[in-house]
């Protein structure tokens, strides 16, 4: 007896559950009511923040599988790229970047095309099947394989199913995430699409695995069950091809609804100062582009990493999603009951009940899945919520020292009269310049040379001396061949013989190249300089002045 049925139903009435719920939180939330912000303005920011964590993950993985799983579709209906799947993953992935780097509008239209093509060849093909198999006329397999069970049936194998099953309510979350981004009237809109959505998984699900079990269908070492279902159905001519490109196209699409909901978040967190700020920056497409290029990055190393293996991505992914159905859904019990508005008891019950389904799918999961990768979401989602907490303790540490409140006026103070040095790397105009503009600043300047090979030193000083350069120059023996080291010494040095409130000011000349690339052949002395100014510890409490006299190249 197959259990494939019964465990797909039960899947059915659970996205039948998550739908309902979050129907009503599309409508309660009508600027996005995304797992974090909904969890956060009703169980508090540390829920919230948890909420956040998983989000991150899920959409992250919703984008590795999709990739992985649209290579694999590919693939089966061309076996010769089955070893190829990772570099169609990323060459996937390159292309979703890009496309999403245009802006929203493009990225709408690239998207809505695959959508139409997939359901208008795929549900006659379920339907084609449908009639196959009511009539009698069932297709032959294609091979003679038919699939043995190998181990014997357990309560775990089952929960292990339904929990692996469960992975297709993953992309509920992103509509109500994404409320904001839908047509006048967004509610309204994004609330059809739910619905529409929601049966269209309904009948694409239960379809395909009823007709998988009633022909017997399996997957191959070298094709996914989806594939061997149509090649079992329409053979391996044209309308197979077709509907292994389309089902590839779809999964592109379910990839880009994280490009789409991933940036946003990142983009609400980095407001909330939980990630770096940097991350709610809009590109010139009016676009998130550091969230857009970091989802990115971050899913092409998880398609690397996993060798483009669309098993070993999904337990990762599960646990994130549900975590975030849960609080999600407890958020909006508790923000009924905070409202009491028409119709509140019932509106509660319904997300009680979604609550309660989606964290009991979540221990299944949690449980079935724990040795198969969940841990290391668990552990994840620890790590992101400990760097969250970091990250805003470093904004507001950031916020508190650069603050104004408790200096007393007046705010303005005089500085001592400044002595320059200015580290030179030979006798040129970028140095010429540099040194003119030290002179203009003050009365004390010298310059300094660190020495690398013996008798440079001495040639240096003869070049001083034929120009006729009126400012002292300090020759530094470096035996280690180092130069950031014996400066920084000839600094401390300095401001311990004057120690008079004030340490030494350095001016550094910095030539610019004509072309970007031309930076990657030089060393760069100028700026390991700055770096290792900046971020050494303040002396005595008082601060050293930085200055970059920059001599731009001309070719």
């Amino acid at each position: 007896m197959s259990y494939s049925l019964p465990i797909a139903s039960a899947i059915i009435v659970l996205l039948a559950i998550v739908t309902v719920s979050y129907f009503q939180t599309i409508h309660a939330y009508p600027s996005g009511g995304g797992s974090y912000t909904v969890a956060r303005e009703n169980l508090g920011s540390i829920t919230g923040l948890v909420a956040a964590t998983a989000l991150i993950i899920d959409y992250t993985l919703t984008a590795a599988v999709s990739l992985t799983a649209g290579a694999e579709a590919i693939a089966s209906a061309f076996p010769q790229l089955w070893s190829f799947r990772v570099h169609i993953s990323i060459l996937v992935l390159f292309a979703i970047t890009i496309i999403n780097l245009r802006g929203l509008r493009e990225t709408g239209t690239c998207m809505a095309i695959p959508v139409y093509l997939f359901l208008f060849t795929y549900l006659p093909m379920l339907a084609y099947g449908a009639v196959k198999v009511v009539i009698g006329e069932r297709p032959l397999p294609t091979t003679g394989f038919t699939p043995q069970a190998t181990q014997p049936l357990t309560l775990f194998l089952l929960l292990h199913t339904f929990s692996t099953g469960c992975t297709a309510l993953t992309g509920i979350e992103a509509i109500s995430n994404g409320v904001p981004a839908f047509h006048h009237p967004e509610s309204k809109n994004a609330a059809r699409t739910l619905v529409i959505m929601a049966m269209l998984m309904g009948v694409l699900f239960l379809g395909s695995i009823w007709l998988t079990d009633a022909l017997d269908v399996a997957p191959g070492p070298q094709e996914t069950i989806l594939s061997a279902l149509a090649r079992r159905l329409l053979g391996s001519g044209p309308c197979y091809l077709a509907i292994q490109s389309f089902t590839m196209l779809i999964l592109v699409v379910a990839a880009n609804t994280s490009f789409a909901d991933f940036p946003r978040v990142a983009a609400i967190l980095a407001n909330d100062h939980f990630l770096p700020h940097q991350l709610a920056n809009l590109g010139d497409r009016l676009v998130f582009t550091n969230g857009i290029i970091l989802l990115a990055l971050v899913t092409g190393a998880l398609i690397v990493g996993f060798a483009g293996v669309t098993h070993a991505l999904i337990p990762l992914f599960a646990v994130g999603a549900f975590l975030a159905y849960t609080l999600s859904q407890l958020g909006m019990v508790v923000h009924w009951w905070r409202e009491r508005g028409r119709g509140w008891v019932l509106k509660a019950i319904l997300n009680g009940i979604g609550a309660s389904a989606t964290a009991i799918i979540l221990f299944i999961v949690s449980i079935s899945k724990f040795l198969e990768g969940a841990w290391v979401t668990i552990l994840l989602m620890q790590i992101l919520l400990i760097g969250f907490l970091r990250i805003r303790s470093h904004y507001r540490d950031v916020i508190e020292q650069l603050s104004l409140r408790d200096v007393p006026p007046p705010l303005l103070k005089r500085f001592p009269p400044l002595r320059v040095v200015i580290p030179i790397a030979g006798v040129n105009r970028a140095t010429i310049d540099a040194i003119s503009y030290a002179k203009s600043i003050s009365n004390d300047v010298r310059a300094v040379y660190v020495e690398l090979s013996p008798g440079e030193g001495r040639r240096i000083q003869e070049e001083w001396q034929r120009y006729q350069i009126d400012v002292p120059l300090v020759v530094l023996p470096s035996p280690y061949r180092s130069i950031v080291g014996p400066f920084l010494e000839y600094l401390d040095e300095l401001d311990r013989k004057y120690d008079d409130g004030q340490l030494a000011a350095v001016v550094l000349p910095e030539w610019v190249p004509a072309r970007w690339w031309h930076s990657l052949l030089h060393n760069q002395t100028a700026r390991l300089i700055k770096d290792a100014l900046l971020y050494r510890r303040r002396h005595h409490g008082f601060q050293r002045v930085i200055i970059d006299v920059p001599y731009h190249l001309q070719r």
